[in-house]
Parts: structure tokens; C-alpha cells; sequence
């Protein structure tokens, strides 16, 4: 009866961690395609609602439309929001190593033309002396 007991469970949580996985690829499918869903759903409940508004002079089925649409539009924003601090978020990140390559490059540039500046002194220098034992 144990053996029996424990099959069971064991069962039970490998069909539960099956349901899991299908779950959480669901979940990240449907959060990949949200902000397009909204849209998509955003134009239909518009449509919907103007609809319902030329067909039926309800004032309760107008409410829950208006509901819909709002809680639509929430959802909506919110996603926006949250696409936009990550735009944000990466647009920070990349500006930031964009700034550092930068400034490695100009450190370089601002050597090699100390280099260069330093070599024609000393060129500079030289024909000074030579013109002067010259003279």
C-alpha cells in the first residue's frame, strides 16, 4: 500500500512538474506577445464598443464595455511602462560603454599625439641647435 502510496506521488509530481513547465512556457509566450495582443485587443474592444454603442442603448452593457476598455488600457500602459524602463534600462547601459569606449579611444588619441607633439619638439630642438652651430 505504501509502494502504491508512493507511486502515486511520485506520479503526481512528475504530472505537477510536467504542468509546471507547459505552464511557465505558456507564461513566457504569452509575455513575449503581449504588448501586440493589447494592441490588438485595444482595437477590437474600440470596434466592439462602438458597436454595442449603435446597436444597443443599454446603459449597464455600455458600463461593462467601459470597464473592459479601461482595464484594457491599464494593462496596456503598464506594459508600456515597463517596456519603456527596460528600453531605458539598455539605452543607460549602452550609452555608458559607448561613453568608456570613448574615452579609451581618446586617451589613445591624446598619447599618440603626445607622442607625436613630443617628436617634433625634440625635431624642433635639433634643427634649433644645428642653426645655431651654423651660425
Amino acid at each position: 500500500h505504501e509502494r502504491e502510496h508512493d507511486r502515486e506521488i511520485s506520479e503526481l509530481a512528475a504530472q505537477h512538474s510536467e504542468e509546471m513547465e507547459k505552464l511557465r512556457a505558456e507564461l513566457e509566450q504569452e509575455q513575449r506577445h503581449l504588448l501586440d495582443e493589447l494592441q490588438e485587443q485595444m482595437a477590437a474592444t474600440h470596434r466592439a464598443e462602438h458597436e454595442q454603442a449603435q446597436l444597443q442603448s443599454q446603459t449597464l452593457h455600455s458600463l461593462e464595455l467601459e470597464a473592459l476598455r479601461l482595464t484594457l488600457n491599464n494593462m496596456h500602459t503598464s506594459q508600456l511602462e515597463l517596456t519603456q524602463s527596460n528600453l531605458r534600462k539598455e539605452k543607460e547601459t549602452a550609452l555608458m560603454e559607448l561613453r568608456e569606449m570613448l574615452n579609451d579611444k581618446r586617451a589613445q588619441e591624446v598619447a599618440i599625439l603626445q607622442s607625436r607633439h613630443q617628436l617634433e619638439w625634440e625635431k624642433i630642438k635639433e634643427q634649433c641647435l644645428k642653426e645655431r652651430e651654423d651660425l
